[in-house]
């Protein structure tokens, strides 16, 4: 992924949700030096730092600087964000921009990576318990090595319209 410097952990959010295909229907935060930025809210069981306020070049300033983005507590999606390179800003570069990728997203909802291990399971037997099932609730057959690297950049342009994503 290419991202500008100078987008904040809100937006990193938003760009992480568009190129992963989820829709933002749950919390999240970022761990970054054993400090959690997000959404403050009343209900936070720890100190939460604004993430709207905080730019990435300011809390990952070099190549190699890493930190954690934590998707839908139940479910348990933890990303490992690694600062690869720093690269100058093209002047007609659009931003964010996929690269390249490899295999399709878990789907939202799908319990978290021992659901989504017996989702995989389910979908490749049609003789499983649970095949029709999730067939059904996934809208056909999941294919775990499809990624589309067009559809991605798409989604990525138009990050605060995600209701429209299904369509593109």
């Amino acid at each position: 992924m290419l991202v500008p410097g100078d987008v904040t952990l809100y937006d990193l959010h938003k760009i992480i949700q568009a190129a992963m295909g989820w829709m933002n229907c749950h919390l999240h935060q970022f761990i970054i030096g054993g400090e959690y930025y997000g959404i403050p809210s009343e209900d936070d069981w720890e100190p939460m730092i604004d993430e709207r306020k905080y730019r990435l070049a300011e809390i990952a300033p070099t190549e190699r600087s890493k930190f954690i983005y934590e998707y839908d507590f139940g479910d348990g999606w933890e990303h490992d964000v690694v600062v690869e390179k720093i690269l100058p800003r093209e002047p007609d570069g659009k931003y964010p921009y996929c690269l390249k990728g490899k295999r399709a997203c878990p789907p939202e909802d799908v319990g978290g990576i021992w659901g989504y291990e017996e989702f995989l399971k389910a979908m490749k037997d049609p003789t499983h318990e649970e095949h029709e099932t999730y067939v059904e609730w996934w809208g056909g057959i999941f294919d775990p090595e499809d990624f589309d690297l067009e559809r991605t950049n798409r989604r990525l342009q138009t990050i605060d319209e995600y209701e429209r994503w299904d369509e593109l």
